[in-house]
């Protein structure tokens, strides 16, 4: 067949062969493409295969908690335990019914301490003031403490008359106040701190004596002062919240001496002056709740 066309008819068509360099090419794209694909395949699959704790994960931040604060002013109750001790001094001036012998063995016997224990109970205000982590404060108490020393000789006889005597004395207060200030460290919601100032009481002193004689000759001096003092403890507070604290709290108070004056008067006769003394020591431990404003 002529490759020429001939008239009313088709010309053949011929393909002409892919050359050699054509058909690498080709063959090239096509494994390149289905390498690049199945990477990308098996990369998606590690991904999702991954646990997810190996995931980064951003880190949260916690806000801290600021420290409690402890300026500001209080009011609140308390109740504890107190003791009250007393050392007692007698002294009887020779006169004209007892001889110094027998005035010194009375004063002598008339010598002496005693301590006793009561329920105490009452408030307490204050005020405090925070820098860093040191607390300043100043506090008034007012407390109900019924205290009664006494001291009695035992029976003994006067040396020169012969008669027996009893000889005794007492203190009572009924209350316990102070003003104070306080200084400590606080650690958070814990507040330790040291404190001392002014204590103030009344006391009332009796002082009494009487002998076998007959009729008997008797005595009393009896005196009654208000006290002024110092105070001295140590304590521990905590807060429940921001408002409502708890404590517990130690007091020392000592109290100079009350005195009386008396006289011992025999009815048949004579007459005897009779000094009488005690000074009064108080310890105090109490826990205590407070409203912080």
């Amino acid at each position: 067949m002529s490759s020429h066309t001939v008239m009313g008819r088709l010309k053949p068509f011929y393909r002409k062969p892919l050359q050699p360099a054509c058909i690498f090419n080709l063959r090239s794209a096509r494994f390149l493409t289905a390498a690049a694909l199945v990477a990308f395949v098996s990369s998606v699959a590690a991904a999702a295969d991954m646990p997810m704790n190996n995931m980064p994960m951003k880190a949260s931040v916690v806000p801290a908690t600021p420290a409690y604060q402890w300026t500001g002013c209080y009011v609140g109750l308390n109740g504890g335990g107190g003791a009250a001790g007393s050392s007692f001094h007698t002294t009887v001036d020779p006169g004209t019914y007892l001889g110094a012998a027998d005035a010194a063995e009375v004063g002598n016997d008339g010598s002496g301490s005693h301590n006793n224990s009561n329920f105490l109970g009452g408030g307490q205000a204050g005020c405090n003031w925070q820098t860093g982590t040191v607390v300043a404060g100043l506090e008034g108490d007012f407390d109900y403490f019924r205290s009664n020393s006494s001291f009695f000789n035992d029976t003994n006889a006067l040396p020169v008359l012969g008669f027996p005597f009893v000889i005794g004395q007492q203190l009572t207060t009924n209350y316990l106040a102070t003003v104070r200030p306080r200084i400590g460290m606080a650690a958070d919601r814990n507040f330790a701190y040291i404190t001392g100032g002014v204590a103030f009481t009344k006391a009332s002193y009796t002082e009494s004596y009487v002998d076998g004689n007959a009729p008997p000759a008797t005595g009393i001096a009896t005196g009654s002062k208000f006290l002024t003092g110092w105070t001295a403890g140590a304590g521990w507070e905590y807060a429940l919240s921001d408002h409502w604290l708890i404590r517990l709290e130690y007091l020392l108070a000592a109290f100079p001496t009350t005195s009386a004056l008396g006289t011992i008067t025999n009815p048949g006769g004579g007459t005897n002056t009779l000094h009488g003394s005690g000074d009064l020591v108080m310890q105090v431990a109490r826990a205590a709740v407070n409203f912080k404003f």
